[in-house]
């Protein structure tokens, strides 16, 4: 089982060199049967792809190029998506667990009500995307990420790790974010800060978050006002 340890967590990755393990090439992840098992889908240009109440199990999604992305109720487990483009993908009612996002493009998207256990986004542009009603029901882990003016409403980040992310403009609304993990990111330009409640920054990031409360607040210094 491989691990990887961020801070407070670890996380679970997909295991999918095990010895005896065979991931069969397939053309399409759509099934009659509702699921697509030990698989392996690589270097796919779609038009559109839809998917709705479909599992995708113990399997790696490799260079996946769709210029329209629609899943509803589709779950992952076990699934690592490395270098595909995703676009402005729609994803609602669904349970990710042990899945790894790396070097993926998802931007503009709109992300809501997922529940996420064990997932990394490693070194993926997620600017602009709405995380809407997101709860991490286990470890979630964002490194190496872009998500300027993407937004969080509504989400549940209690045991979530941003580390070494661009928060340029990323708006944190209504939600639950206590023990956050926001060390080693800039914090000087994040909106909605007082929503922060909780969190977890180092000591040096103490003046981008006086930063980003006092742009919040629109204060103005009164220095040769008379």
């Amino acid at each position: 089982m491989q691990t990887r340890t961020f801070g407070r967590l670890q996380l679970t990755l997909p295991a999918l060199d095990e010895p005896g393990l065979y991931l069969s090439n397939v053309t399409s992840l759509e099934s009659g049967r509702g699921h697509v098992q030990d698989f392996q889908y690589t270097d796919a240009s779609l038009r559109a792809l839809d998917l709705a109440d479909t599992q995708l199990i113990t399997g790696r999604i490799t260079n996946l190029r769709a210029s329209r992305v629609q899943l509803q109720s589709v779950n992952l487990h076990a699934v690592d998506f490395d270098s595909c483009d995703l676009g402005s993908v729609q994803w609602s009612e669904s349970k990710l667990s042990r899945a790894v996002f790396r070097n993926c493009k998802i931007m503009g998207a709109d992300l809501a009500s997922l529940a996420l256990d064990d997932v990394l986004f490693e070194n993926c542009k997620l600017d602009y995307t709405a995380f809407s009603r997101i709860r991490a029901t286990g470890p979630v882990v964002f490194t190496g990420c872009s998500l300027a003016e993407a937004s969080f409403t509504g989400c549940d980040l209690s045991n979530t790790v941003i580390r070494e992310c661009s928060l340029r403009e990323t708006e944190f609304r209504s939600g639950r974010y206590h023990d956050l993990d926001l060390r080693d990111t800039d914090l000087s330009t994040v909106r909605g800060i007082t929503h922060l409640k909780g969190i977890t920054i180092g000591r040096a990031q103490q003046p981008q978050l006086t930063q980003a409360l006092l742009t919040e607040l629109a204060v103005t210094y009164g220095d040769g006002i008379d």
